[in-house]
């Protein structure tokens, strides 16, 4: 780090040149950022989306449809009523260049009393869809009459991207302000605290700027728009806080040359080692192969090497330009000593009793643990929108009226080798529907044989080969059936969410083996999301610990050191999952009931596995340094949390604050990522740092450092044979 450090000082003025190039560079692009963003990122490539494409080619189903909810105002007549319908819906369909249109009738049970539903399809989603959007808007019906609301996959996500937005905005209100008077708490002048706010604003646009040039390779989620200031700002403010804090040390005694050096070769060292550590733990993510996950890992990636970039190249410049001035606009006291003397003497009393405070501490995470067997996981859907949204409004009316939530449709497409109305196809298709409607989870079956009322393929046949009979079913069997393709419907007697539906879709992938069977609707989609992370988080797990143990094995030369952390963080973070089924499943403290998102565990995982071994790093490294120059565990403990414990405590309270700000955002899976975060961080930064690693550092004494002082002997050893 020596030459690295000498290196970084050398250039503070060109790094500092070109820091102003990027930020000016990528802040225009980062300001474009929001205009590429879209879907909530549960895409993925599997038999889902290739049935869901088949769908469109070979059965005429449309790639987008908006829902036209209308309701009928009092004392309007139903033939008045049925009139607007079809009036707005042939100008929605003029207007907005739509494939067709759903006009609702009586007959085909799109009305309901007072309420109806329209749908427009678009075969091509080509880009457009927000331009066609804003035309329908701008068509009305007779308000006095219907009261006109749309909704529908284009809206909604349209919707989900205004909201986020919102969000992060009303997360950085709330946020910065309180994070700057933290930063004023711990350093006192406004100098200093206003560099590591700089720092994070700077590390997020340009990081912002970088991952727009992502979206022509992948899809953009818009949930991205949040991870990366989230992480963003608490990581780049973290390190700042860090850096200052030992340049302030330094500088005290030293020159300003001499503190940045040895600030890059301590702090900037722990810099490193964290910033690998939250690095690791989002490429984990990168395993499952869901857009949202990849999304999170690269936008994430990137945010934590830029963070680590700007804290190695960009502060080091701005603190070697201020020198002394680090100090200026002082507005409060801050006695160092006074902290540091507390801090010392709560250490040596946990140390006194370490089983005790060991016990004590278990039983409060494993207590709080105790909720995590109820998960229930669920993959967000327009639920995660705040109600206050017309199109939230108008799907949950339209669900709550027309959708019978306790059935699922699954669609099959059969693709045989020959054309499906020869014999043995057409013969092994109807004995692969006799054999869908025996399974005891189907209620009904909708088919060419259903269609039109035939038993067997002999019949249908039959009727085909009748010029004149042939004619009249050309549209029936146009709809089911498409050169080698034969389209089913199965209705499910269970919830398209159930482990019963997903179960179902498993079954029923290999059922026959005469044809290709292609699965689609809402049940495949939550089956192969699932499977998929349950499949592929395991691996993603095993890369982060296991890199995690050799990175903190080769930084604290220590076997123990690293195990003991990841155990303690291991089970940290069950607690808070089971705190947040407690918060946001059972719906306590004024917090709206609901399900946990699906991503959650894996999201909160990734980052606060790599985010809460920060304080790991800066707290066991400057433990490190004592050990180093004294060899006694016991006072290389005591003075490594009385000189670190302050700037910790006040990073980890940043930290909470950044993240903890989101949960008063309005979009659910934020709100509950944002709670998790500062939940993890909070437990870390009291019950585990300030009651466990004291505690264990003493029960396990010199053992902490076995690799440690095995190679110092053996160094020690081979100086003494030389002299």
């Amino acid at each position: 780090m020596n030459k690295v450090a000498n290196a970084l000082y050398a250039g503070r003025k060109f790094l500092l040149i070109l820091w102003i190039i990027l930020i000016v560079g990528f802040g225009f692009y980062a300001a474009k950022l929001p205009s590429v963003l879209g879907g909530n990122g549960f895409e993925m490539k599997g038999m889902y989306k290739d049935t869901e494409q088949l769908l469109v080619d070979k059965f005429d189903v449309s790639e987008a449809q908006i829902i036209v909810l209308f309701e009928k105002k009092d004392g309007v007549s139903d033939s008045k009523f049925q009139q607007t319908i079809a009036q707005y819906m042939q100008k929605a369909k003029d207007k907005s260049d739509a494939s067709k249109v759903d006009i609702p009738t009586a007959s085909n049970k799109m009305i309901k009393g007072s309420t109806a539903y329209g749908i427009i399809h678009f075969n091509h989603d080509d880009g457009t869809m927000d331009k066609r959007v804003e035309k329908i808007r701008t068509l009305s019906a007779d308000e006095k009459e219907v009261s006109v609301k749309l909704t529908g996959g284009p809206i909604i996500e349209k919707d989900m991207n205004t909201a986020s937005q919102a969000d992060l905005a009303k997360a950085e209100a709330i946020g910065i302000p309180v994070a700057l008077v933290v930063l004023l708490l711990a350093f006192g002048g406004v100098v200093a605290a206003a560099i590591p706010l700089m720092i994070g604003i700077v590390t997020v646009v340009t990081t912002m700027g970088v991952v727009y040039f992502f979206h022509p390779y992948t899809e953009l989620s818009i949930f991205i728009l949040n991870v990366i200031p989230m992480i963003g700002l608490a990581l780049s403010i973290d390190f700042a806080l860090l850096f200052i804090n030992r340049f302030k040390e330094e500088i005290q005694t030293k020159s300003v040359e001499q503190a940045i050096k040895i600030t890059i070769q301590t702090a900037g060292r722990s810099v490193i080692f964290s910033g690998l550590c939250v690095f690791i733990g989002l490429a984990g993510m990168l395993f499952i192969q869901v857009d949202i996950f990849q999304n999170v890992a690269l936008g994430g990636m990137a945010v934590v090497f830029i963070a680590v970039f700007s804290a190695l190249t960009l502060l080091p410049s701005i603190l070697a330009i201020l020198g002394t001035r680090i100090n200026r606009l002082r507005i409060l006291k801050v006695s160092e000593q006074g902290g540091q003397s507390r801090w010392r003497s709560f250490a040596t009393f946990v140390m006194k009793k370490p089983v005790t405070m060991t016990i004590v501490s278990l039983i409060i995470l494993l207590v709080a643990l105790i909720p995590v067997r109820d998960m229930h996981l669920e993959i967000p859907s327009s639920e995660a929108l705040p109600t206050k949204y017309e199109s939230r409004q108008a799907f949950d009316t339209y669900n709550d009226t027309f959708i019978n939530k306790n059935t699922a449709d699954v669609y099959f497409v059969l693709e045989a080798k020959q054309d499906m109305l020869n014999e043995t196809p057409l013969t092994n298709a109807f004995t692969f529907i006799k054999q869908l409607k025996e399974d005891a989870l189907i209620k009904q079956v909708d088919s060419i044989s259903t269609a039109l009322n035939v038993k067997s393929s002999d019949q249908l046949q039959a009727m085909l080969e009748n010029p004149q009979i042939s004619a009249q079913t050309k549209p029936a069997v146009d709809s089911f059936i498409n050169g080698h393709y034969m389209l089913i419907k199965a209705t499910l007697d269970t919830d398209q969410n159930s482990d019963e539906a997903k179960d179902f879709v498993r079954k029923w992938k290999d059922k026959h083996s005469l044809f290709t069977v292609h699965i689609g609707g809402y049940p495949k989609f939550e089956q192969e999301i699932f499977d998929e992370i349950y499949e592929k988080a395991p691996y993603g797990l095993a890369l982060v610990l296991f890199s995690t143990y050799v990175i903190l094995m080769i930084a604290f030369r220590s076997v123990l050191i690293p195990l003991k952390a990841i155990i303690m963080n291991i089970l940290s973070l069950t607690a808070t999952f089971g705190l947040l089924v407690w918060l946001f499943q059972n719906g306590h403290l004024g917090l709206t009931q609901s399900n946990i998102a699906l991503v959650l565990p894996v999201f909160v995982f990734g980052l606060v596995f790599g985010l809460s071994m920060d304080y790991e790093v800066f707290l066991i490294s400057r433990i490190h340094e004592v050990y180093h120059q004294t060899r006694d565990n016991n006072v290389a403990t005591v003075e490594g949390l009385a000189s670190t414990s302050k700037i910790i405590t006040s990073a980890a309270l940043i930290m909470i604050v950044i993240t903890g700000a989101f949960a008063f955002t309005d979009v659910t899976p934020v709100k509950q990522m944002g709670v998790g975060i500062a939940l993890a961080i909070f437990i870390d930064a009291t019950i585990v740092r300030m009651l466990l690693v004291p505690s264990l550092m003493k029960l396990l004494g010199d053992a902490n450092w076995w690799f440690f002082t095995k190679k110092r002997d053996k160094s020690s050893s081979n100086e003494q044979l030389k002299s």
